[in-house]
Parts: C-alpha cells; structure tokens; sequence
C-alpha cells in the first residue's frame, strides 16, 4: 500500500502547527519557492515538509544555470523576474545565492537556429529585456576560448549565468521563514485526505494538519505524493549527466568570470565552474530511472558515471572549446531529473479535486523557479494567475497521459531533443497514435497528415500520397500548396472538416437555463432550436473560453467549445452548483462532429436528408434534430470557417457511416475533405479569434471584441470582474493585419504567432495568430496592438525580421456576413 512506504522515517525537530492555510509538500527549489511567494503576497500561516534535508532529490546537483528568453512570452517574462529576483533574494534575506552573471552566447550553426535566435532577439526588444546580436570579433573578446568557425549568428545576453542550487533553495527558505511560515525537514508526509467540507487532512509521524490547501512540490516524488490524494500525474524521471574539468590555466589567468555558451545546434551547454568548465548535455541515448516508483531512502545520491553516453556530445563542445579537450576530468555528476510529456512543468489545481495543487516536472528549475513560485502563490491566493500560463497547466493533459507507454515515448523524445527547436506547427509522433476516432484508417488511406489535440488524432491536411509526414521550418513547409488547395475547394464549392476534437457537453434538467446563464456571460437562447455565442469570464476578467450553446428541447441544450480546454474548464464548470434535478455531462467522447462548409454545402448536405436546408427553414445560429445519410445527428448551422456550412454531430459509433455518406455525396458537387491547418486559414480569413490564441484569461472582453456578449444585467460567474475592466479604458486592442505579398514572398514565410509588432521602432504588440489567406490572396495575421488604429503600417517581425504590415479595417472575406447567412 503506497501509505505503508514512508513507514521508517523518523521525523526530526520541534512540535509543528496543526492548522495552516497551506501545506507545501517538498523542499526543493520549487517547494522554497512557493512557500516564499505565498508569504510574501501574504499568506504567512503556511506550512512546508520536507521528508528529508531541503535540496533533497534533484535540486541540490543541478548545475543551476539561468537564462531568460524562452520561444514563449510568458515564460520568458517568468525567467526574467527570476533572473532579477535573485541579488534582491540575497539583500533580503542575508542568504548567498551563488549569483555569476558573465553573460550567455547563444549560438547558431544553421538558417533554422538563426531565425529563432533573431525572433528571440526582437520579442526581447518587445519586453524590455537584455538579447541582441554581437559580431565574431566582440564574441572573441567575451570568451576567447571558443572557436566560432561555422558560426552564422551570434547573440548576447549580458545577464546569463548560473546560481548556487543550495544557495537558492535556502534563501528562499529564511525569506518565507522571516514572513512568518514554517518549514518542519525530516518530516514524510504519510497521507493526504480530503474533508467533507473540502479542507485537506496532511498527515505525518510528527502528527497532523489540518488546511485548506494541499501543495504537491515534491519533485521526483512527485508521482508518490499524488498517489496519497488518489491521483496520477504524467512524469518519469531520467538520468542527467554533466562534468566538470581540472583547472583549465588560461581560465585561471583570466581576472573575469566567462560567459557560458548555447550552442543547441551541438546539443551541449558549457560555462566555467570554477576555474575549469562544466559541460552537459543531453543524449540521444537516454536512460530512465525510477520507472515503477522513485524509492524513498533516496535523497543526495548520484548513479555511477556513464560518459560513453554523451561522448558524441561533449567531443562537439570540445570541437568549439579546443582547451576542454586538454583539461581531465575533475567529478561526473549523474543525476535524476523528472519529466512531463512535453517537458513542460505540470502546475495548477487539480480539476477532480478541491483545492489540490500540483507542481512538478520542472526542468529548467533555476531559471524559472520564481516564476513559478510566484504563479502558484498568485492562483492560490487570488483564483488566476496575472499571465495565460496553459502551457504550464495540468489541465492541459487529461487522465488519458497517464498512459505509462505513452508518457515513456514522450520523455524520451522530449530529452533528446532537448535542444533541438520547436517550430511553429511542429508535430512530433512519439508515443501517436494514443486516442483515435472510427474513421482514422479512412482518413489515413485519404492522405490524411495528423495532429494531436488533447490526445485524439485529427487531420491537419491531406497530401496526395499516403504515409506523406510534414516537413518543418520557419519558412512555407510541404503542406503550404495543399492546404491552398483545400481552402479553395471549400470556397468554390464545399469541404468536409473533421471536428470531432471540439469539445461537446449536454446541460438537461429544470435548471438547466439557469445555470449556463449563471456560468456564461451572455443570455442563453429562449427558443428551441436557437444557439447563441459566448464568453466565459476568468477571475481577473478575461477571457477563459468562448462556447457555442445551442438550446435543443424545453430543459435540455448542448454547449461546444474547445477540445483542448475541456479540463481546464471543468474548473469553471464546478464553480457552479448544479440545481436540483439538472444533469451536466461530457459527450466529447461519445459523439463526434463534422463541419460541411462551402457555396455548395446546402446542395450537397439536402442529397442526404428529407429535412429543409433552405435558409427559410434552417437559419443561421439555428439547430435542429435531422437524419443525414441514415444517421441521426444534431445539425447547427454555424461555421468557423466563415462561409455557409453546417456543424453535423452524431453518435461516435455512426461516425464512419456518416463519413462515407458525406464523401460519397461530396464527388458528386467537386467537395472533399479539408483539414485543421485549411480551417485555422479561413477562421483568419474572417477575423474570427480562437482560445488560447485569442481568446485568453489575460485579455478584457472590451480588447478581444466580446464586450457585445456580455450581459450586465443578469448575474454570471465573475460578473464583478467584468464590471472592473469594462470601466477601465482599454489597454490594447484585438485587430487583422495584411503583411507585404513582396516581402513575405522574398522571405518565403509568414507569421505564425508570437511575432512582435513594431511601429517607429518601438513595441506596440505582439501576433497571436499568422498565416496565408489563399482565399483572399494575403498573408495576415491576427494580434493585440496598442497605439495603432485601422489604415496605419506596422512591422511584423517575421523570422525576427521586420515586415511591413497595414492593419486592415475589415475582415478581407465576406466581410458583410452574406454567404455565412446565405
């Protein structure tokens, strides 16, 4: 029983506290940190055990190495404060935290790496932070012990450096001690049991708490703390291996500390220690660890040394730095590490569970733990978190990760390509296919290339040769045409697009209005066969999702929203009670969905069924019960695409039959499937926003244009939120930009997201979304501007190069609306 395997651990030091608000579980670097943060905004009666000595597990062998720019904005800004927060962590607390910050060299041996670098370079411009280029001549004078034959781009970042793990973690430590929380070491926590009234029981040998948190740090027992409280987290741990040289003498000639190196291209990292230089890396040739439960006398070992492991590595740091290869080898540290699908840390409260939070999975601890810390602390305190941190967000896994092959692959693939970049639509194939729908062989046969999305297989395009995979870049990638071609199919005359991954719930019952109008802002339809559109409002204000809810009988309708976010908004779901007599379930999974769109949808679709098409009959936002090709199915008329079209769902197990019917009665007016990539381009094409791109806890619905949907004179969830925003003026504006057809052609690429928009040299905002509209013969992309109205010229930094862009005044297709009500 896993209760009976802390059995044998003495607890140590003084009678602890019986009540807190919160019980950290772990003394690592993230465990201190939170525990900081969480007394600094002011929860002080707040509690951390430790089953051993703080640093225990993997904090106290890292090599601790910060660095702020990261591919995302946020966690960028998260490893910005954490890199500033550490020389004032050292003036508050009195406590060292190892601080050298020499500067980091960001290298780039390929194109590829040069456009990741330059785009890093111009979102650091856009957040005030300290990135840019340098010549080979000033990277000689900043570490002259490299050689940067090969070298095509070379990027400086003044603040890099490393910290002292042990140093951290304990001034994190006396500053939450100094704010009055406690911290009990050599304290296991033996169970973790929630209370009728949703308060949590922490029980340990030294004696019990009682609290209304339950914070689960506990690094490489992550797994096993979870397994207290009935649940299972998606992380494996691995081995990690680095090394540190004997004295190398031309570094301890130097009378200043040498900036380390990134050269990701190599797949190493190398910075001085001492006065020799420490390498890691991370090989192809991975090894797990702790597969089956990570045992819990461990606490400051280390594995025997196996360097013939990255022995390929370290001779390509030694090609770069000629010297390393003439030091010796001073110590090996091999040590564990613990990792998440996408080795991504897995935060947030637990959806099945009251007021249990869950952090673990961190690998770049020492660059991001006080971001970190400082998100948990934020969502605990206050319900939300200032920045969109999905990315970061248990929720974004459902309990189908916890498929134990699947989070191996996953890892693996995860941490040998630790360097490598992540593009934009890159989709990666370890651990695929874990969840298909009943016509995934169908679709292969029909050339389909898949995605993943919350776990399910969803066509992205579809080649004209089967077993066809993507190629990656920057630039315009293989299945740039094809998605063209698809997009012009379905405008000239229909395409059929899978959206079986969108998610779908079923609200019946007396109460059943009631409560979606008390957890969604806009009024829900009175009239049978009505749909409407709306918001749902975080805690801040913002914008946690979007839904289409379409009323299908007198007590019963149907909400559809984003597939991605179905456990993400269980949160808000449970915020409500359910009135007496009133049922919510998830039919993600039992009904599957097409979108038939296009001038030649109706013509098509009326082939199949005796029920009327005609826009008399079936209007726009309108739903009804028809049979389509002998299936049963919801029919709504509504289209992301922003052409005529129709949302078909029926029963998972009718999916293929449906399938076939639609394909059949497709040949016969030149209609054909269409894929994700093709529907993302024409949602552009209209302006339309999506969640997590547009759509964002982070942005006011006055910004996003969804003000209109919210109904002030009814009572919904967060309502006082939106109140605060919508009287404050509004801090940025959601708006369509055309970039320049000569530029983008010159650079054979565009926008994706993430992209900063400049105006006269300065930020002015930032891409959420980019891409080629083949509609309309344009490569647009959407974003949030501030100080800049439809007509003015902006530059979007496409591969971090600036390219003219005029923001548009109106959507470029069908701007009135006439063929979505055609």
């Amino acid at each position: 029983m896993v209760f009976n395997m802390w059995q044998g651990h003495k607890a140590k030091g003084r009678p602890m506290k019986t009540h807190a608000q919160a019980v950290v579980i772990g003394g690592g670097v993230i465990g201190c940190s939170i525990l900081y943060h969480l007394a600094k905004l002011g929860w002080s009666d707040v509690v951390l055990l430790e089953r051993d000595e703080l640093t225990s597990g993997s904090t106290w062998h890292a090599a601790a190495n910060i660095h702020g720019l990261h591919d995302s904005a946020n966690i960028s800004r998260l490893q910005h404060y954490t890199m500033t927060l550490y020389n004032a962590l050292e003036e508050e607390t009195g406590q060292s935290c190892g601080v050298f910050q020499p500067g980091s060299l960001y290298l780039a041996q390929t194109e590829n790496r040069e456009h990741q670098l330059r785009l890093q370079a111009a979102k650091a411009k856009l957040y005030g932070m300290n990135f840019h280029e340098v010549t080979r001549d000033e990277a000689e004078r900043l570490h002259p012990l490299v050689n940067f034959d090969g070298i095509r781009c070379i990027m400086w970042e003044p603040d890099g450096g490393n910290v002292d793990p042990s140093g951290v973690t304990n001034a994190y430590a006396a500053g939450a001690r100094q704010k009055g929380a406690e911290i009990n070491r050599f304290t296991p926590v033996t169970g973790t049991e929630q209370q009728p009234d949703g308060t949590w029981i922490v029980r340990t040998p030294t004696g019990d708490i009682k609290t209304q948190w339950v914070i689960n740090a506990g690094g490489l027992w992550g797994r096993e703390v979870a397994a207290l409280a009935g649940i299972k987290v998606p992380l494996q741990p691995t081995e990690h291996q680095y090394f540190v040289t004997e004295t190398i003498a031309e570094i301890a000639a130097m009378d200043r500390r040498l900036p380390s190196v990134a050269d990701r291209d190599g797949e190493y990292y190398l910075r001085q220690e001492g006065k020799g230089l420490l390498i890691g890396a991370y090989e192809q040739d991975m090894k797990f660890w702790a597969e089956e439960g990570t045992p819990l006398d461990f606490a400051h070992e280390l594995f025997a040394d196996d360097l013939d492991r990255i022995m390929d590595n370290v001779m390509r740091a030694m090609d770069r730095v000629p010297l390393a290869a003439e030091a010796g080898v001073k110590r090996v540290i091999n040590g564990p590490m613990i990792w998440s699908p996408d080795s991504n840390v897995i935060l947030g409260p637990v959806p099945e569970l009251k007021n249990y939070f869950m952090c673990g999975g961190i690998i770049p601890g020492f660059s991001q733990s006080a971001g970190m810390g400082l998100m948990v602390a934020q969502w605990i305190t206050t319900g939300e978190m200032e920045y969109d941190m999905f990315a970061w967000d248990i929720a974004r896994f459902g309990l189908w990760a916890n498929d134990k092959k699947f989070v191996k692959a996953k890892v693996q693939d995860q941490y040998a390509h630790r360097f490598a970049i992540h593009y934009p639509n890159e989709e990666r194939s370890a651990g695929r296919p874990l969840r298909t729908r009943p016509v995934y062989e169908r679709q292969k046969q029909l050339g389909a290339v898949f995605g993943l999305n919350y776990g399910w297989e969803h066509p992205l395009w579809y080649a004209s040769a089967p077993g066809t995979v993507d190629t990656n870049g920057f630039t315009r990638q293989n299945w740039w045409a094809p998605v063209g071609e698809e997009c012009k199919m379905l405008r000239e005359r229909a395409g059929i697009i899978d959206i079986s991954n969108f998610a779908k719930y079923r609200v019946k019952g007396p109460g059943a209005e009631d409560w979606l109008n008390t957890v969604f802002a806009n009024r829900m339809p009175k009239a049978v066969g009505r749909s409407c559109l709306t918001p749902l409002i975080g805690v801040r204000g913002g914008i946690a999702g979007d839904a289409t809810v379409t009323r299908l009988g007198e007590d019963e309708f149907w909400v559809i929203s984003s597939g991605m976010a179905e456990r993400y908004h269980k949160r808000f779901f449970d915020a409500v009670p359910l009135p007496e007599g009133t049922t919510f379930e998830s039919l993600t999974e039992a009904v599957c969905g097409f979108n038939v769109a296009g001038p030649k949808s109706r013509e098509m679709l009326q082939r199949l069924t005796n029920a009327s098409l005609a826009t008399d009959d079936f209007a726009f936002m309108r739903s009804q019960r028809i049979t389509l090709g002998g299936v049963d199915c919801v029919a709504l008329r509504v289209s992301f695409t922003g052409d005529l079209g129709w949302e078909l769902h029926c029963a998972t197990e009718d999916q293929a039959q449906l399938y076939d019917a639609l394909l059949e009665a497709g040949k016969e007016v030149g209609a054909g499937p269409v894929g994700s990539r093709a529907l993302m381009s024409m949602r552009v094409e209209k302006g339309y926003g999506s969640w997590s791109r547009e759509y964002s806890p982070e942005y006011w619905p006055q910004e996003v244009g969804l003000a209109g949907l919210c109904k002030m004179d009814k009572d919904f969830l967060n309502k006082g939120a939106v109140q605060d925003v919508l009287a404050k003026a509004q801090r940025e504006t959601l708006v369509l930009l055309h970039l320049d057809e000569a530029e983008v052609t010159a650079s054979n690429a565009d926008a994706t997201g993430g992209e900063p928009i400049m105006k006269d040299g300065k930020g002015i905002g930032r891409v959420t979304s980019g891409t080629y509209g083949y509609s309309v013969g344009m490569s647009l992309a959407l974003g949030y501007v501030k100080g800049a109205a439809p007509g003015d010229v902006v530059e979007v930094m496409v591969l971090g190069r600036p390219h003219k862009a005029r923001i548009l005044h109106e959507p470029p297709f069908d701007p009135s609306g006439a063929r979505l009500r055609a």
